[in-house]
């Protein structure tokens, strides 16, 4: 596979990554952070509230600077601050992963000389290296961002605390002598890619009889999703009650994740943890889990994938007839061993 812009050169000194928002594609952001460490840059992010805290666990990310805008907001008073402090850490080339206009105001009037992206939202004057996306060529997310930096893709990678992890076992009773098992049930894009929530309860019974120890992760809008879950299960509910680096050292921990096309199934894969990502309306062709220890769980129909948030037709046929035995086997598929 050949990548875009190759052509244009070494890579700089000091370059400033400009991250995305969303928790699945910043994890998928750190693709390129090796190939730039071993041509000799520094990495720093760019990054909002969101997703700034998943940047501090990436190898070879040098330094995280915070972008205090809120999502899908101009916010430019908030970017123009910012490149007032990016300008003074001289930044050689800023790499700018989203491909919103408002994403390449901090480093254009931070003034890095080189800002490159991809065309889009009428950004021209913004960046001065300008890529044309093929999508043929680069089918997967990480495909795109790396051919921005100029180098090969390779698997998204995330540090534990293990210090935190520990503490964090302890105050929610998980005995590490047994296999956990964590279930991410939440996907914010929308319903479509949500596996209902009888299915995980399934799973949690099968899983729970094998011996492992299960545990529900998600953030404050899965609340209900956990409680509908442990209504009918032993699963213990952790959902609300983490934060975002919490949820990556607990499933440090686990022998195995399962999770919907989502943000923390990313967060798995790229912690090595083996991860059964099932998928409804969307697709692994363009965000597979990127882990050897992984499986891509859908089922087949002429109407997916539609990428549509809600299903056309009201059944969601493509995630209620993944059954939860499937996902059983998947994961003994991938090797997971029951205490």
């Amino acid at each position: 596979m050949a990548y875009a812009g190759q052509h244009v050169g070494a890579a700089a000194a000091k370059v400033l990554v400009v991250a995305p928002a969303w928790v699945g594609d910043m994890v998928m952001a750190h693709t390129l952070v090796p190939g730039l460490v071993r041509r000799g840059a520094v990495v720093e992010f760019l990054a909002p509230p969101a997703t700034g805290d998943l940047a501090r666990r990436m190898p070879g990310v040098s330094a995280v600077h915070d972008l205090n805008v809120e999502h899908g907001t101009l916010g430019f008073r908030e970017r123009a601050d910012a490149a007032r402090r990016l300008k003074a850490r001289g930044f050689d080339w800023a790499i700018v992963l989203p491909n919103s206009l408002k994403s390449a105001i901090a480093p254009f009037l931070a003034g890095i000389p080189r800002r490159t992206g991809f065309i889009g939202e009428l950004r021209y004057g913004l960046l001065n290296d300008r890529r044309q996306l093929d999508t043929g060529n680069l089918p997967r997310l990480v495909d795109r961002f790396a051919s921005l930096a100029d180098v090969a893709p390779e698997s998204p990678r995330l540090q534990p605390d293990t210090s935190r992890r520990e503490a964090l076992c302890a105050e929610h009773g998980f005995r590490l002598e047994h296999t956990l098992i964590a279930l991410c049930p939440g996907a914010e894009y929308g319903s479509s890619k949500r596996w209902p929530a009888e299915r995980f309860a399934e799973l949690a019974r099968l899983l729970a009889s094998q011996g492992a120890v299960v545990c529900i992760l998600g953030n404050a809008q899965d609340v209900e999703l956990g409680r509908s879950i442990v209504r009918r299960s032993p699963a213990v509910d952790l959902t609300g009650k983490t934060d975002l680096l919490d949820a990556v050292d607990i499933l440090s921990a686990a022998g195995a994740a399962v999770a919907n096309d989502s943000g923390l199934m990313h967060v798995a894969a790229a912690l090595g943890v083996p991860v059964a990502g099932i998928y409804g309306s969307t697709t692994p062709t363009f965000t597979p889990p990127l882990s050897t220890r992984s499986l891509a769980i859908g089922h087949d129909l002429p109407c997916r994938p539609c990428f549509r948030r809600e299903c056309p037709f009201g059944h969601r046929a493509c995630l209620t007839n993944t059954s939860a035995d499937r996902v059983m086997g998947a994961l003994d598929a991938l090797g997971v061993v029951w205490s």
